[in-house]
Protein backbone atom coordinates (compact mmCIF):
# COMPACT_ATOMS: atom_id res chain seq x y z
CA UNK A 1 0.00 0.00 0.00
CA UNK A 2 1.02 3.45 -0.98
CA UNK A 3 -0.20 6.81 0.76
CA UNK A 4 0.80 10.03 -1.39
CA UNK A 5 0.89 13.11 0.62
CA UNK A 6 -0.56 16.45 -0.16
CA UNK A 7 1.97 19.44 -1.25
CA UNK A 8 2.68 21.99 1.92
CA UNK A 9 2.26 18.80 4.63
CA UNK A 10 4.90 19.88 7.12
CA UNK A 11 7.90 17.19 8.82
CA UNK A 12 5.66 17.45 12.06
CA UNK A 13 2.66 16.01 10.12
CA UNK A 14 4.12 13.37 7.96
CA UNK A 15 5.84 12.35 11.74
CA UNK A 16 2.97 12.06 13.25
CA UNK A 17 1.30 9.82 10.49
CA UNK A 18 4.67 7.67 10.29
CA UNK A 19 4.28 6.67 14.35
CA UNK A 20 0.54 6.41 13.59
CA UNK A 21 1.36 3.39 10.77
CA UNK A 22 4.40 1.73 12.77
CA UNK A 23 1.89 1.27 15.66
CA UNK A 24 0.35 -0.81 13.50
CA UNK A 25 3.42 -3.05 13.19
CA UNK A 26 3.90 -1.63 9.57
CA UNK A 27 7.36 -0.81 8.17
CA UNK A 28 6.84 2.92 6.68
CA UNK A 29 9.33 3.85 3.53
CA UNK A 30 9.27 7.88 3.02
CA UNK A 31 10.39 8.54 -0.43
CA UNK A 32 10.65 12.41 -0.73
CA UNK A 33 9.89 14.07 -4.40
CA UNK A 34 10.36 17.09 -5.88
CA UNK A 35 6.39 17.48 -6.46
CA UNK A 36 5.28 14.60 -3.65
CA UNK A 37 6.28 12.36 -1.13
CA UNK A 38 5.15 8.77 -0.98
CA UNK A 39 4.74 6.89 1.83
CA UNK A 40 5.24 3.14 1.51
CA UNK A 41 3.49 0.68 3.67
CA UNK A 42 5.11 -2.76 4.35
CA UNK A 43 3.73 -5.72 6.38
CA UNK A 44 0.19 -6.63 6.97
CA UNK A 45 -1.67 -3.51 5.57
CA UNK A 46 -4.89 -5.49 5.64
CA UNK A 47 -5.11 -3.35 9.48
CA UNK A 48 -4.89 -0.06 7.66
CA UNK A 49 -8.62 1.08 7.04
CA UNK A 50 -7.92 2.51 4.03
CA UNK A 51 -11.07 4.81 3.96
CA UNK A 52 -9.82 6.34 7.57
CA UNK A 53 -6.26 7.09 6.22
CA UNK A 54 -7.97 8.74 2.93
CA UNK A 55 -9.58 11.15 4.73
CA UNK A 56 -6.67 12.61 6.27
CA UNK A 57 -6.43 16.47 5.45
CA UNK A 58 -2.56 15.90 4.50
CA UNK A 59 -3.08 12.37 2.22
CA UNK A 60 -3.97 13.13 -1.63
CA UNK A 61 -4.11 9.37 -2.26
CA UNK A 62 -4.23 5.98 -1.41
CA UNK A 63 -3.32 2.58 -3.29
CA UNK A 64 -2.70 -0.96 -2.73
CA UNK A 65 0.02 -2.41 -4.42
CA UNK A 66 -0.37 -5.60 -6.27
CA UNK A 67 2.92 -6.47 -7.10
CA UNK A 68 4.68 -8.72 -4.20
CA UNK A 69 7.76 -6.53 -4.78
CA UNK A 70 7.41 -3.94 -2.15
CA UNK A 71 10.91 -1.75 -1.26
CA UNK A 72 11.94 -2.28 -5.05
CA UNK A 73 8.62 -0.49 -6.42
CA UNK A 74 8.85 2.63 -8.13
CA UNK A 75 5.46 3.03 -7.01
CA UNK A 76 7.18 3.18 -3.67
CA UNK A 77 9.89 5.23 -4.47
CA UNK A 78 9.20 7.13 -7.82
CA UNK A 79 12.42 8.92 -8.11
CA UNK A 80 15.10 6.84 -9.70
CA UNK A 81 17.55 5.67 -7.18
CA UNK A 82 21.48 6.60 -7.40
CA UNK A 83 24.12 4.06 -6.02
CA UNK A 84 27.16 5.39 -4.81
CA UNK A 85 30.65 3.26 -4.94
CA UNK A 86 33.58 5.13 -3.90
CA UNK A 87 33.50 8.01 -6.38
CA UNK A 88 31.19 6.51 -8.95
CA UNK A 89 27.39 6.89 -9.10
CA UNK A 90 25.26 4.80 -10.95
CA UNK A 91 21.45 5.34 -12.09
CA UNK A 92 19.68 8.56 -12.52
CA UNK A 93 21.55 9.90 -15.27
CA UNK A 94 24.87 8.63 -13.96
CA UNK A 95 26.32 5.91 -15.99
CA UNK A 96 28.52 3.18 -14.96
CA UNK A 97 31.80 1.89 -17.08
CA UNK A 98 32.61 -1.64 -15.52
CA UNK A 99 35.43 -3.81 -16.98
CA UNK A 100 37.89 -6.21 -16.17
CA UNK A 101 38.95 -9.27 -16.57
CA UNK A 102 36.53 -12.56 -15.87
CA UNK A 103 39.57 -13.80 -13.62
CA UNK A 104 42.48 -12.17 -11.79
CA UNK A 105 45.39 -14.31 -12.39
CA UNK A 106 48.50 -12.38 -11.91
CA UNK A 107 49.44 -8.81 -9.84
CA UNK A 108 50.96 -7.57 -13.06
CA UNK A 109 47.96 -8.71 -14.82
CA UNK A 110 45.43 -7.01 -12.88
CA UNK A 111 46.99 -3.79 -12.57
CA UNK A 112 47.99 -3.83 -16.26
CA UNK A 113 43.93 -4.24 -17.70
CA UNK A 114 42.97 -1.82 -14.82
CA UNK A 115 45.73 1.00 -16.09
CA UNK A 116 44.47 0.24 -19.81
CA UNK A 117 40.41 0.57 -18.98
CA UNK A 118 40.73 3.24 -17.03
CA UNK A 119 42.65 4.95 -19.66
CA UNK A 120 39.55 4.31 -22.06
CA UNK A 121 37.15 5.55 -19.83
CA UNK A 122 36.13 2.59 -17.67
CA UNK A 123 35.01 4.25 -13.80
CA UNK A 124 34.58 0.54 -12.09
CA UNK A 125 36.94 -2.32 -12.44
CA UNK A 126 35.78 -5.86 -12.32
CA UNK A 127 37.64 -8.79 -11.59
CA UNK A 128 36.84 -12.33 -10.04
CA UNK A 129 38.72 -13.77 -7.11
CA UNK A 130 35.94 -16.78 -6.62
CA UNK A 131 34.96 -17.99 -9.60
CA UNK A 132 31.48 -20.40 -10.04
CA UNK A 133 32.79 -22.63 -12.98
CA UNK A 134 30.48 -25.96 -14.29
CA UNK A 135 32.98 -28.07 -13.90
CA UNK A 136 34.99 -28.92 -10.96
CA UNK A 137 38.12 -28.90 -12.86
CA UNK A 138 38.59 -25.45 -14.22
CA UNK A 139 39.97 -22.78 -12.77
CA UNK A 140 38.33 -21.47 -9.64
CA UNK A 141 39.79 -18.43 -8.82
CA UNK A 142 42.63 -16.86 -6.64
CA UNK A 143 39.88 -16.34 -3.80
CA UNK A 144 41.17 -14.56 -1.02
CA UNK A 145 44.76 -13.87 -2.71
CA UNK A 146 42.73 -12.26 -5.91
CA UNK A 147 40.83 -10.32 -3.61
CA UNK A 148 43.91 -8.63 -1.98
CA UNK A 149 45.24 -8.07 -5.61
CA UNK A 150 42.14 -6.12 -6.63
CA UNK A 151 42.67 -3.90 -3.95
CA UNK A 152 46.32 -3.13 -5.15
CA UNK A 153 45.03 -2.16 -8.27
CA UNK A 154 42.44 -0.22 -6.77
CA UNK A 155 45.71 1.64 -5.03
CA UNK A 156 47.37 2.04 -8.56
CA UNK A 157 44.56 3.37 -10.09
CA UNK A 158 41.66 4.90 -7.87
CA UNK A 159 38.91 2.45 -9.57
CA UNK A 160 36.39 1.43 -7.36
CA UNK A 161 36.18 -2.59 -7.79
CA UNK A 162 33.25 -5.36 -8.14
CA UNK A 163 33.77 -8.54 -7.50
CA UNK A 164 31.43 -11.92 -7.01
CA UNK A 165 30.95 -13.22 -3.69
CA UNK A 166 30.01 -16.85 -3.37
CA UNK A 167 29.68 -17.95 -0.17
CA UNK A 168 28.57 -15.76 3.08
CA UNK A 169 31.39 -17.73 5.39
CA UNK A 170 33.88 -15.64 2.73
CA UNK A 171 32.23 -11.80 4.28
CA UNK A 172 35.37 -10.97 6.23
CA UNK A 173 36.97 -10.95 2.74
CA UNK A 174 35.10 -8.25 1.19
CA UNK A 175 35.20 -5.55 3.59
CA UNK A 176 37.11 -2.98 1.38
CA UNK A 177 35.42 -4.30 -1.46
CA UNK A 178 33.33 -1.36 -3.14
CA UNK A 179 30.39 -3.34 -4.85
CA UNK A 180 29.71 -7.32 -4.42
CA UNK A 181 28.46 -9.13 -7.28
CA UNK A 182 25.68 -11.94 -6.20
CA UNK A 183 26.33 -14.16 -9.70
CA UNK A 184 23.44 -15.81 -11.87
CA UNK A 185 23.60 -19.20 -10.14
CA UNK A 186 23.33 -17.32 -7.17
CA UNK A 187 20.34 -15.10 -7.48
CA UNK A 188 17.65 -17.19 -5.46
CA UNK A 189 20.63 -17.84 -2.85
CA UNK A 190 18.32 -16.21 -0.39
CA UNK A 191 20.23 -17.37 2.88
CA UNK A 192 23.14 -15.38 1.19
CA UNK A 193 20.65 -12.31 -0.16
CA UNK A 194 19.37 -11.73 3.45
CA UNK A 195 22.91 -11.51 4.81
CA UNK A 196 24.01 -9.04 2.45
CA UNK A 197 21.03 -7.25 3.17
CA UNK A 198 22.59 -6.61 6.73
CA UNK A 199 25.68 -4.97 4.98
CA UNK A 200 25.70 -1.25 3.72
CA UNK A 201 27.53 -2.21 0.47
CA UNK A 202 25.92 -1.83 -2.87
CA UNK A 203 25.33 -4.90 -4.25
CA UNK A 204 25.32 -5.87 -8.44
CA UNK A 205 22.83 -8.45 -8.62
CA UNK A 206 22.87 -10.41 -11.99
CA UNK A 207 19.43 -12.51 -13.36
CA UNK A 208 19.81 -15.85 -13.11
CA UNK A 209 19.97 -18.16 -16.21
CA UNK A 210 16.54 -19.18 -16.26
CA UNK A 211 14.24 -16.30 -14.04
CA UNK A 212 11.71 -14.04 -14.99
CA UNK A 213 12.20 -10.17 -14.20
CA UNK A 214 10.05 -10.73 -11.31
CA UNK A 215 11.99 -13.06 -9.74
CA UNK A 216 14.94 -10.89 -9.87
CA UNK A 217 13.12 -8.21 -8.58
CA UNK A 218 12.16 -10.18 -5.98
CA UNK A 219 15.59 -11.29 -4.87
CA UNK A 220 16.59 -7.79 -5.08
CA UNK A 221 13.94 -7.26 -2.67
CA UNK A 222 15.35 -9.86 -0.03
CA UNK A 223 18.17 -7.80 0.18
CA UNK A 224 16.48 -4.32 0.55
CA UNK A 225 13.85 -5.97 2.87
CA UNK A 226 16.97 -6.43 5.40
CA UNK A 227 17.88 -2.84 5.42
CA UNK A 228 20.48 -2.40 2.48
CA UNK A 229 18.30 -0.49 -0.45
CA UNK A 230 21.95 -0.41 -2.60
CA UNK A 231 21.22 -2.55 -5.43
CA UNK A 232 22.07 -2.42 -9.03
CA UNK A 233 20.35 -5.10 -11.47
CA UNK A 234 22.03 -6.78 -13.81
CA UNK A 235 20.75 -8.21 -17.08
CA UNK A 236 23.12 -11.05 -18.42
CA UNK A 237 21.31 -13.00 -20.85
CA UNK A 238 18.83 -15.79 -20.19
CA UNK A 239 18.96 -19.52 -21.41
CA UNK A 240 16.88 -20.36 -24.27
CA UNK A 241 16.60 -22.62 -27.40
CA UNK A 242 19.00 -20.36 -28.92
CA UNK A 243 22.46 -22.02 -29.16
CA UNK A 244 24.21 -19.55 -31.35
CA UNK A 245 25.31 -17.47 -28.52
CA UNK A 246 26.18 -18.43 -24.90
CA UNK A 247 22.83 -17.00 -23.88
CA UNK A 248 20.08 -14.81 -25.22
CA UNK A 249 20.50 -11.10 -24.14
CA UNK A 250 16.92 -9.58 -23.35
CA UNK A 251 17.57 -6.35 -23.80
CA UNK A 252 13.87 -5.49 -23.02
CA UNK A 253 14.81 -6.32 -19.71
CA UNK A 254 16.13 -2.91 -19.32
CA UNK A 255 13.05 -0.72 -20.17
CA UNK A 256 10.73 -3.21 -18.63
CA UNK A 257 13.02 -3.13 -14.97
CA UNK A 258 13.04 0.75 -15.44
CA UNK A 259 9.06 0.69 -15.33
CA UNK A 260 9.06 -1.36 -12.48
CA UNK A 261 11.58 -0.54 -10.55
CA UNK A 262 13.55 2.52 -9.39
CA UNK A 263 16.94 0.73 -8.96
CA UNK A 264 19.80 0.84 -11.42
CA UNK A 265 20.07 -1.49 -14.50
CA UNK A 266 23.34 -2.59 -16.11
CA UNK A 267 24.16 -4.99 -18.90
CA UNK A 268 26.57 -7.58 -19.22
CA UNK A 269 27.15 -8.41 -22.76
CA UNK A 270 29.95 -10.42 -22.16
CA UNK A 271 28.26 -12.93 -20.63
CA UNK A 272 25.21 -12.65 -22.81
CA UNK A 273 26.87 -13.57 -26.16
CA UNK A 274 30.33 -15.44 -25.07
CA UNK A 275 31.99 -14.12 -28.35
CA UNK A 276 34.08 -11.35 -28.32
CA UNK A 277 32.54 -10.21 -31.87
CA UNK A 278 29.03 -9.54 -30.33
CA UNK A 279 30.19 -8.17 -27.39
CA UNK A 280 30.40 -4.11 -28.81
CA UNK A 281 27.06 -4.39 -31.05
CA UNK A 282 24.86 -5.63 -27.44
CA UNK A 283 26.58 -3.43 -25.63
CA UNK A 284 25.99 -0.10 -27.88
CA UNK A 285 22.18 -1.34 -28.46
CA UNK A 286 22.44 -1.94 -24.43
CA UNK A 287 23.81 2.12 -24.25
CA UNK A 288 20.97 3.17 -26.86
CA UNK A 289 18.15 1.04 -24.44
CA UNK A 290 19.01 3.22 -21.69
CA UNK A 291 20.73 1.25 -19.31
CA UNK A 292 22.69 2.78 -16.48
CA UNK A 293 26.04 0.65 -17.14
CA UNK A 294 27.83 -1.83 -19.10
CA UNK A 295 30.13 -4.13 -18.02
CA UNK A 296 32.46 -6.23 -20.31
CA UNK A 297 35.19 -8.20 -19.89
CA UNK A 298 38.67 -7.07 -21.15
CA UNK A 299 41.98 -9.22 -20.57
CA UNK A 300 45.28 -8.33 -22.08
CA UNK A 301 45.74 -11.40 -23.82
CA UNK A 302 43.04 -13.24 -24.33
CA UNK A 303 44.01 -16.00 -25.82
CA UNK A 304 46.09 -16.92 -22.36
CA UNK A 305 42.99 -16.19 -20.39
CA UNK A 306 42.34 -18.85 -17.69
CA UNK A 307 38.70 -18.12 -17.83
CA UNK A 308 35.88 -17.30 -20.47
CA UNK A 309 38.84 -15.72 -23.39
CA UNK A 310 36.67 -15.77 -25.99
CA UNK A 311 34.49 -13.45 -24.58
CA UNK A 312 37.16 -11.13 -23.63
CA UNK A 313 37.96 -8.16 -25.35
CA UNK A 314 41.47 -6.80 -25.60
CA UNK A 315 42.34 -2.90 -24.48
CA UNK A 316 42.30 -1.79 -27.71
CA UNK A 317 39.15 -3.33 -28.72
CA UNK A 318 37.64 -1.92 -25.08
CA UNK A 319 38.95 1.45 -26.29
CA UNK A 320 36.65 1.58 -29.55
CA UNK A 321 33.77 0.57 -27.84
CA UNK A 322 34.47 3.62 -24.98
CA UNK A 323 34.94 5.45 -27.34
CA UNK A 324 31.59 4.54 -29.47
CA UNK A 325 29.28 4.40 -26.47
CA UNK A 326 30.18 7.89 -25.17
CA UNK A 327 28.88 9.08 -28.65
CA UNK A 328 25.50 7.28 -28.09
CA UNK A 329 25.23 8.20 -24.82
CA UNK A 330 25.54 12.14 -26.39
CA UNK A 331 22.86 11.50 -28.36
CA UNK A 332 19.91 9.94 -26.45
CA UNK A 333 20.62 11.63 -23.24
Amino acid sequence: MIAILKQGTTPAQMQHLVDWLKHMNLDVHVSKGAEVTVLGLIGDTSRVDMELLKSLEMVESVKRVSEPFKQANRKFHPKDTIIQAGHVRIGGGYFAMIAGPCSVESEEQIIAVAQSVKESGANLLRGGAFKPRTSPYAFQGMKGEGIRLLLEAKKATGLPIVTEIMNINTLDLFADVDIIQVGARNMQNFDLLKELGKTQKPILLKRGLANTLQELLMSAEYIMSEGNEQVILCERGIRTFETTTRNTLDLSAVSVLHKLSHLPVVVDPSHATGKAELVPPMAYAATAAGADGIMIEVHNNPACALCDGAQSLTPHQFHEVCHKVRKIREAIV
